[in-house]
């Protein structure tokens, strides 16, 4: 039997292998998409923010007003604003609104890369309100 004669069986184990790589690039592809976006905030408390700056859950390391990554400098109701120079954990937000009132949310979970909201229930249970 000549070398190059193929086997059913190397064909199906040839194609698995082309699937399986074709996922495997198709996933990270995915991933690599979300990094380029970023992590978002997507405001969902019913007010517009003026004023929004993170630290790691109980600390008081605040981080730059991230409403600076917006063209208006503020976040309005269901808009979504990028977030810079923040890892994937836990984070304590300090919201300031239109109106001046400020806040505190304790224990945000944040993912890099995905997109994280606040509520108008969290707001009525954070701190300094």
């Amino acid at each position: 039997m000549p070398r190059n004669y193929r086997t059913p069986a190397c064909h199906r184990a040839k194609l698995a292998q082309a699937i399986g790589l074709g996922l495997a690039v198709a996933v990270i592809g995915a991933a690599q998409g979300e990094e380029r976006r970023g992590t978002r905030f997507w405001n969902l408390t019913g007010e517009t923010i003026t004023h929004l700056s993170m630290a790691p859950t109980g600390t008081a390391d605040w981080g730059p007003d991230q409403c600076r990554n917006d063209p208006d400098g503020s976040v309005d109701f269901d808009e979504r604003l990028r977030i810079t120079n923040v890892a994937t954990g836990r984070y304590d937000v300090r919201l300031t609104g239109k109106t001046g009132q400020s806040c505190i949310v304790t224990g945000v979970e944040v993912k890099a890369g995905a997109v994280f909201a606040i509520d108008k229930e969290a707001l009525a249970h954070c701190h300094g309100r």
